[in-house]
């Protein structure tokens, strides 16, 4: 639970739209949508022993090992990833959490069955969920990390395809599509994004940054007719911290604990190059999503934009922006939380209409299945109309919904 730093909660508290969660992909993704000729390459299932992870800047490699205990284990091209408990384990408490290999027996059902998830969100007080992908990572980048261009195309449109139909399908608007885009190819991934928003679908995971990725930058215009679909059809850019694949750290024999507390130097890194970049002068339409970086960082990051906007005349690439990064903030930018009362306690500075929350399901570390009340200590103290925006009507708003 988080400290209560405001008065005693007055608010009701409604049910909340959470713009951050994750889905387990099930095994059956992709052998039930890949043309039969890329069976034996394409992603599949196969029960293993568990294998010893290790991250390598930001990526976990991994191999079956000779463990009496079985995991399920992704097999795609030369690439091979273990289901892991770490990555599904609502509501476990910290000290059972380990990065062992496990099967889907062995996690809950709510994080790869639609229904079971839909019964996990009632319990939750959760009425909607966004979701990011798991295997894929945070926004598709596996599929742009391999050999055969074609099968990624595949994968990626497999995925979506199975995101809208089958995880969202007959959810009657809980579940939220969140579609991902071949990002190898920037006219590839406006065409994807057109196809998905002829189905309703209004958000996609983007990279926090791209060039981590070995991608270009946002800074030149490879990425424009990319922005431009997204701004054309109301599609949000929805970063998820660590979409960048890399994670900062201080030095290679710092705990990985110490990547943890940096990581949302990733998304400040983000918003900045974006707000810099002259793109949401370029697209004013344009919706940018920061998940899981939580906000109470944003307020010194967009003062000290503006300060270096006045101060910094001199500074390369400064003309781009005619107005005040504050302004493109307010504007485009929109971000959500579920652990920070520092970020409460400057809600003002930071924007009520741009603020929203997340419970992080499945992961070990989100809100499952007490969210009612860490929301009723984080932000029950406000008035009830700002309660009501940050806990639904902010998401409604920015994504469409019909709820």
């Amino acid at each position: 639970m988080v400290e209560n730093k405001g008065a005693a909660s007055s608010a009701t508290i409604p049910k909340i739209i959470s713009v951050d969660d994750h889905v387990v992909e099930p095994p059956h993704l992709w052998e039930s949508r890949l043309p039969a000729k890329f069976k034996e390459e394409g992603p599949r299932i196969k029960i293993l022993p568990r294998g010893a992870p290790t991250l390598v800047d930001g990526v976990w490699m991994e191999e079956p090992g000779d463990s009496d205990e079985m995991a399920a284990w992704w097999h795609y091209e030369d690439h091979r990833f273990q289901l892991r408990l770490m990555i599904a384990c609502p509501g476990l408490p910290p000290e059972e959490v380990k990065p062992i290999g496990v099967t889907f027996d062995d996690i809950e059902p709510g994080c790869w069955q639609p229904k079971a998830r839909i019964a996990d969100m009632e319990r939750n007080h959760v009425e909607a969920s966004l979701c990011f992908p798991n295997y894929p990572r945070f926004c598709g980048q596996l599929f742009a990390e391999r050999k055969n261009m074609e099968l990624s195309k595949l994968c990626v449109e497999a995925y979506n395809d199975w995101m809208v139909e089958e995880w969202c399908g007959d959810s009657e608007g809980r579940l939220i599509p969140l579609c991902v885009v071949p990002l190898w190819d920037v006219e590839l991934a406006a065409a994807e994004i057109r196809r998905n928003a002829d189905r309703g679908v209004r958000a996609v995971a983007f990279s926090e940054l791209p060039s981590w990725l070995g991608l270009p930058s946002i800074h030149g215009d490879y990425w424009d007719p990319f922005i431009r679909a997204c701004e054309e059809t109301g599609t949000v850019i929805s970063m998820h911290i660590g979409s960048g694949t890399k994670t900062v750290n201080t030095s290679e024999d710092a705990p990985t604990i110490m990547s943890a507390n940096l990581i949302a130097l990733n998304s400040v890194a983000s918003l900045l190059d974006w707000i810099f970049s002259g793109k949401l002068e370029q697209f004013p339409d344009l919706k940018l999503l920061y998940a899981e970086c939580q906000i109470g960082w944003i307020p010194y990051f967009i003062e000290r934009a503006d300060d270096t906007w006045h101060t910094h005349q001199w500074a390369q690439g400064e003309d781009r922006l005619p107005k005040p990064p504050s302004e493109y903030y307010r504007r485009n930018i929109y971000s959500c939380f579920f652990k920070d009362a520092v970020g409460i306690d400057l809600i003002e500075r930071i924007g009520l209409d741009q603020v929203m929350f997340e419970t992080d399901y499945p992961h070990q570390d989100g809100t499952f299945p007490h969210t009612k009340q860490v929301a009723s200590e984080l932000f029950g103290h406000l008035p009830q109309d700002q309660v009501d925006k940050i806990a639904r009507t902010n998401a409604i708003k920015l994504l469409g919904l019909d709820l």
